[in-house]
């Protein structure tokens, strides 16, 4: 089976790429446009796989897409390419309203013209997987916000059927296209399936987001930026164990169906990042590498987010009562292997990052 996959040079989507070269038989079409957080370094273990194919192409090229369903006839699409940080997406929204809602209308629109056309065997087995984020459905209610334990621990879970309330220009964006992707399988028949995920963390993360962010701060003695008082909550999912869960929706879910995919791992902002300086501090202790004791004497208390949500948490029952998948990966084991692998590969770190971006804070403008 021949799986295209957009955005496959990104953090998400290299991990799926991987995982289907390393641990399966499918062969792979990666269509990245290469942004600033697409690298193809995150691919060099398995580029020369005879079964890997690359295509730079911008998800918002018709033309383009056209010649590669045409030249490649993926079985499968999984759709990851997008803009997905809040914060950019705060400073400048049109790159998000551009990609996450005109790539995908493309990309749907090129993928229906390709579905239409295939032989009855291969049009019945077609599917297109889009994968969208937990950040649709907008905050929870916060534990902060409650009078007693019992309350706290009765506190909801997004479920599939919550409904959509996003809050920021990313997360609306994102609610677009899983609005699109729906109204193209009610409408035309079209055979997609979508999966909403929790935060995901993991190797190979581009260096904006808040864990791998803290840990090359920390690293170079650097402030450690907390929002607010840290106590925004989410859910943490290691990118491996949502690559296999991606992998096992595309290949085995059933057209029409949502899954959500979580880690069962809510922990507040500013426990994060402490995890980090105590996994640092025992790995590569402060003392050496620093002018501070420990790591967490880095930590600096910033002014919020707008319209920063208090918390996000999945329910994951679907797809472990239909699918089988269930995360491998607790946050204290994922954490330790992600804080080792940034270790061991610096060089990356400094590549990745082209001077486009420094780790200096985005979407604080009016």
């Amino acid at each position: 089976m021949k799986i295209l996959v957009t955005g496959g040079a990104g953090f998400i989507g290299s991990a799926v790429i991987r995982h289907l070269i390393n641990d399966t038989k499918h062969a792979v079409v990666n269509v990245d446009k290469l942004t600033y957080a697409g690298n193809l370094e995150s691919l060099s273990a398995i580029s020369d796989s005879e079964r890997y194919a690359f295509e730079q192409v911008d998800i918002c090229n018709a033309h383009e897409l056209k010649r590669v369903f045409n030249q490649h006839q993926p079985d499968i699409v999984m759709h990851l390419a997008a803009e997905s940080h809040v914060d950019r997406s705060i400073d400048g929204p049109g790159e998000f309203i551009q990609t996450n809602i005109v790539g995908t209308y493309t990309l749907l629109e090129q993928a229906r013209a390709y579905w239409q056309q295939l032989d009855s065997k291969r049009h019945a087995s077609f599917r297109f997987h889009h994968i969208s984020t937990d950040e649709v459905y907008g905050d929870l209610p916060h534990p902060d916000d409650v009078q007693s334990e019992s309350e706290a621990e009765a506190l909801p879970l997004f479920t599939e059927t919550t409904a959509y309330a996003p809050s920021s220009p990313y997360s609306a964006s994102k609610a677009s296209s899983d609005h699109l992707v729906r109204a193209w399988q009610r409408t035309y028949g079209f055979p997609t399936i979508i999966t909403n995920c929790s935060n995901n963390y993991g190797p190979y993360h581009f260096p904006e987001k808040l864990i791998p962010l803290m840990i090359l701060n920390a690293l170079e003695g650097k402030p450690l930026p907390v929002y607010g008082t840290g106590n925004q909550i989410r859910d943490w999912l290691y990118v491996e164990d949502h690559a296999r869960a991606l992998v096992k929706v595309a290949t085995e879910g059933k057209i029409g169906e949502t899954y959500n995919i979580g880690g069962h791992n809510e922990k507040q902002n500013i426990d994060v990042v402490r995890t980090i300086c105590n996994v640092l501090d025992e790995l590569k202790p402060a003392s050496n590498t620093i002018d501070k004791e420990t790591y967490a004497d880095l930590i600096t208390h910033v002014q919020d987010r707008p319209g920063h949500d208090m918390r996000y948490a999945i329910d994951a029952s679907k797809i472990k009562n239909d699918l089988g998948w269930v995360p491998q990966e607790t946050f204290e084991s994922g954490i330790r292997k992600t804080v080792q692998w940034y270790l061991d590969n610096q060089d990356w770190c400094t590549r990745v990052q082209d001077g486009s971006y420094k780790r200096e804070r985005l979407g604080h403008k009016s």
